[in-house]
């Protein structure tokens, strides 16, 4: 049955049904299933007792104080969006990076590393990136797979650096499957997994793909220097919009996101700010660029207000959906199934690890980090938790992971955000092309991941 239940959620899903409307659903049915059978004396294993925590579980989500992070960074993501930071950073490192061999490509890894850590949304990031970079670097020579394979990789950083939304949810889920896990093997002073503990955990290897991105790029415009020539500075000031010396605009475009960057993290790094605090010092911070960079009015506010508050609405009822499926899921014993399959899978954690790795590979086609943080995490967590994992590993595993899937043909979610709008003139086999090596530099770091678990684990630990 718990088996069945997963399956019929995802050929519901697969017929195009609102995730958390399919979640809530299809959980219902097969919970008034289970009640219906028991009641005509067929016996199924149902434990109805479960359902009686769904109360408390809805009051627990909305007053969960890790989870009032969300809407304050997706707020701050919006509002730095909406008022064009974006362009006058991009702007600033065209002018200074321009004039060398895959100049502009090293500006947009740059400048997606500084949006990835100012927004965390990927969308919003590969869009932006497109609109804005892509035709100076067409225009300018470069090889159309390069240009769009560093737009949609650099885009996917969101889902890494933090402060990434997707890893404040991963956080909360963790921390939860984290405390099942110690309760389940008699631990009864459980030790605690944060949020802030996966910023810290995630700095390293996000901070190495950049790194990577850009060798990858300076190689390419080494060997090849046909995909990546240097453009003419004169051209490109004339072609911005810039006149006089490039500093002015470098302090202008680069100072307001490093500072709010530093606002954010340092406060969480220092110890001075919950995660959830931080995400209103970077709300206010970026409400505050907007003023000095005289881009804030009333229409602008109103679409950013309603645009956060559709997709906070978005999360949580998910999260409600999925917090449904995941108690009908145990009702009919599905945990301890994922326990046992898990101990039969040869291997024994490497083995365990590798197929939910796998899974979570492929499900990333299908799904977005929302449901499938809110959906398997919570199932297979406990169950390799409980098998020694490291949780700050396990969850920049999965953030890496998930961060793979995104980019990868031809279901890529990122890949779709830039087909969108790409020119016509740039065929999709180009966009897949242009992917595939940027691919092979993050599977490497999940391997020097899972080589190296230090690479998360370390700086948590020392801090």
């Amino acid at each position: 049955m718990p088996l069945f239940l997963f399956l019929t959620i995802c050929a519901v899903l697969m017929l195009g049904y609102p995730v958390a409307l399919a979640l809530a659903g299809t959980a219902l049915a097969f919970a008034g299933l289970g009640h219906l059978l028991l009641s005509m004396g067929v016996p199924v294993p149902f434990e109805a007792r479960y359902m009686s925590a769904m109360p408390n579980r809805l009051y627990g989500i909305m007053t969960n104080q890790t989870l009032l992070a969300v809407p304050l960074f997706v707020l701050m993501g919006v509002l730095l969006e909406k008022s064009r930071v974006a362009e006058t950073l991009l702007d600033a490192m065209a002018l200074a990076f321009g004039a060398l061999r895959g100049g502009l490509g090293i500006s947009v890894v740059l400048v997606g590393m500084l949006l990835a850590a100012s927004t965390g949304i990927v969308g919003a990031t590969v869009v932006t990136m497109g609109l804005l970079s892509l035709p100076t670097m067409l225009k300018r020579g470069y090889s159309p797979a390069l240009a769009t394979g560093s737009i949609c990789a650099t885009g996917t950083l969101g889902q890494i650096i933090p402060p990434s939304i997707a890893l404040v949810l991963l956080g909360d889920v963790l921390s939860n499957a984290y405390q099942q896990a110690q309760l389940a093997m008699g631990v009864w002073s459980p030790k605690t997994v944060s949020v802030g503990d996966l910023f810290v955990g995630a700095l390293i290897p996000g901070l190495l793909l950049v790194v990577a991105y850009i060798v990858y790029l300076l190689v390419i415009a080494w060997l090849k220097p046909e995909s990546a020539p240097p453009a003419d500075r004169e051209a490109l000031k004339a072609e911005l919009g810039h006149t006089g010396s490039i500093l002015p605009l470098l302090i202008k475009g680069l100072v307001p996101p490093v500072l709010l960057i530093v606002a954010v993290l340092g406060s969480i790094l220092g110890g001075f700010a919950t995660p959830t605090e931080a995400s209103a010092v970077g709300a206010m911070g970026a409400f505050l660029l907007a003023l000095v960079n005289r881009r804030l009015s009333l229409p602008m506010l109103n679409e950013v207000v309603r645009t956060t508050a559709q997709v906070t609405s978005m999360v949580f009822l998910i999260l409600i959906g999925a917090t449904l499926f995941s108690l009908v899921f145990r009702a009919y014993g599905g945990e301890e199934l994922v326990k046992v399959m898990f101990e039969a899978l040869p291997g024994g954690v490497v083995g365990a690890t590798l197929v939910v790795m796998l899974v979570i590979f492929l499900l990333g086609f299908i799904l977005d980090f929302i449901e499938i943080t809110f959906v398997v995490v919570p199932i297979v967590g406990p169950v390799l938790l409980m098998m020694g994992i490291d949780p700050i590993w396990l969850g920049i595993m999965i953030a890496v992971n998930l961060q793979t899937s995104f980019l990868t043909p031809p279901f890529g979610f990122a890949l779709f955000y830039l087909r969108g709008v790409t020119p016509p003139s740039v065929p999709t086999s180009a966009i897949y092309r242009g992917v595939v090596p940027f691919i092979a530099l993050q599977l490497a770091m999940l391997l020097a991941l899972a080589a190296f678990p230090g690479l998360a684990t370390w700086l948590p630990s020392l801090l």
